[in-house]
This record gives C-alpha cells, structure tokens and sequence, in this order.
C-alpha cells in the first residue's frame, strides 16, 4: 500500500511544477494539509478514491476472446477535490478543473479513460467553494501478478522523476550543459577605426577577452604623445575601457572621448586584426 499511496503526493508535485497551473496550490488530503481560514487562493487536494485489477482479455483469430495467463488491466481512479475562495465565484472550480484535465491529457503519459465531477457547493469552515471531481487512469501490466500494482505503469518517469530531474543543484540544465560541452568561443574582427562596431556571436557571453594581433597590450603613441590600450576585458555589466557585453555578442569602442589620463583604448584600431575569447 506505500507505493499506492505515494501516487497522489506524486502527481500533485508534478501538476504544481506546471506552467500553466501558476496560482494553484496543489496538495494531499491524506495526510491531510492545513489550509488558509479564510481561504485566499485555489487549493487542489489531490487523493485516490478506488483501484480495480482486472485479467486481460484479448481477441484471437477467430474473434474470441483469451485471457492472458501473465497480464492485467487495471485502473485507479484520482480525487480532485477543488477549492476557490467565495471572492472568485463557483465557476471558478469547473475552470480549474478543465485546465487540470487538460494538463494531465496533454503534458502527461498519463492514460485517461474518463472524468467527472458532482455540483459546486460551499464550504463555510473556509469561505469557500468545494468541487469533488475525479479522473479515471488505465494501465496494463504484462507480465503481472494477480496480486499487486505496478505503479510506474500509470506513472510516466518525466511523472515519477520530475523533481529529481528538474533539481539544478543536483543536475545540470541545458544550458549549464551547452556551457560544458561548448564552453568558450575563439574569433577574430578586423578594427574599423569607428568609435564603435558591434561583433555579433548569436548569444550574450558571460565574459570576453580581446586582444591585437602582434602587439602588446599597451603601446605608446609618440606621435599624440598617449598610451593606446589594445587589450581589453568584460564580464557582466563591467570590464576594461574599451569593450562592452551586449545580448548577442560585445561591442569595442575608443577614440580620445575614452581615455584615462594619457592612456586610451584602441581595441577597435583601423585595419588591426584582433583575436577574441568569449565564455558562453
């Protein structure tokens, strides 16, 4: 019975990750969870009221049917008890409960025969609107034992396994993944001598090193007696003079109007080659 009941803990942690079930608050009746007087938001209390196992029948070639000495059908039928505050009127309840149905038909493996529910009425112990409904799931179990329930065969593992797979702490998401496989980006840009060129990489770096081809970082100017900084470095919203982090790619800009004392950036310098690194 503890892999049974561990069903509607399950499914009501799952219908609560979902986008479009925000603003619901989804839980299980047993044990049963404490709720707000008065109630202040939709509360979904998710429970199982009845599981039937039942042998298989199949239909041979002569159109009669055969039990299947290894295999069951079974179905287990989930409660839906809805609740809305008064504020949000009773037809509140019937819209929760389709926008439910519709997560567990179409974001799910979740193989539903048949719903229902009984009239909306009003719960004054919490000021609000009680639904009772229900959603009838079916399985089959081939090879199967007469006795027991595999529960992961009405369960999809996306079902069973969403808040250990979803937990960032302990796995890595897509992106962190793209980062591991993928994790830096090398190319070269040619200055313009503008006071800015943007450099496009079809994606916002975490961070960004540029340098000139065959010169130092820094390289005095006799001629306009200054210093020309052809090294730069970003990440975030900060970095040297010189170069910025845009949404797809960085920016380099210079000219006299960015200078530091006699020190001015040149990691836009016209005709110059520069190589950059871009963490993605």
């Amino acid at each position: 019975m503890s892999a049974i009941s561990a069903m509607p803990a399950a499914v009501a942690q799952w219908l609560g990750e979902q986008e479009h079930l925000k603003g619901i608050r989804f839980l299980t009746e047993f044990p049963a969870q404490n709720k707000s007087v008065p109630l202040r938001s939709p509360i979904v209390a998710v429970g199982m009221s009845a599981v039937h196992i039942t042998d298989k029948f199949v239909e041979n070639d002569d159109g009669v049917l055969e039990r299947q000495e290894y295999c069951r059908t079974a179905s287990l039928r989930l409660r839906l008890d809805i609740h809305v505050p008064f504020s949000e009127g009773g037809d509140r309840c019937h819209d929760i409960f389709t926008l439910v149905l519709d997560v567990l038909t179409f974001a799910s493996d979740l193989n539903l025969k048949a719903s229902g529910c009984r009239e909306v009425r009003a719960q004054r112990d919490t000021d609000a609107f009680v639904l009772e409904a229900w959603a009838e799931i079916h399985a089959d179990f081939c090879p199967a034992e007469s006795t027991g329930l595999q529960l992961t065969s009405f369960l999809p593992k996306d079902l069973l396994c969403g808040s250990h797979i979803g937990n960032h702490d302990i796995h890595l998401s897509a992106t962190q993944k793209a980062r591991v496989d993928n994790p830096f980006r090398v190319g070269t840009y040619l200055g313009d001598g503008t006071a800015s060129q943007g450099v496009s990489l079809g994606f916002r770096p975490s961070a960004v090193f540029v340098c000139a081809r065959q010169y130092p970082p820094a390289h005095p100017n006799f001629a306009a007696q200054n210093t020309q900084a052809y090294f730069g470095f970003a990440a975030g919203n900060f970095g040297s003079m010189g170069v910025e982090i845009t949404a797809t790619g960085f920016r380099v800009v210079g000219g006299p109007a960015l200078a530091l004392g006699t020190t001015q950036p040149a990691v836009n310098a016209n005709g110059t080659v520069f190589f950059y690194l871009a963490m993605v």
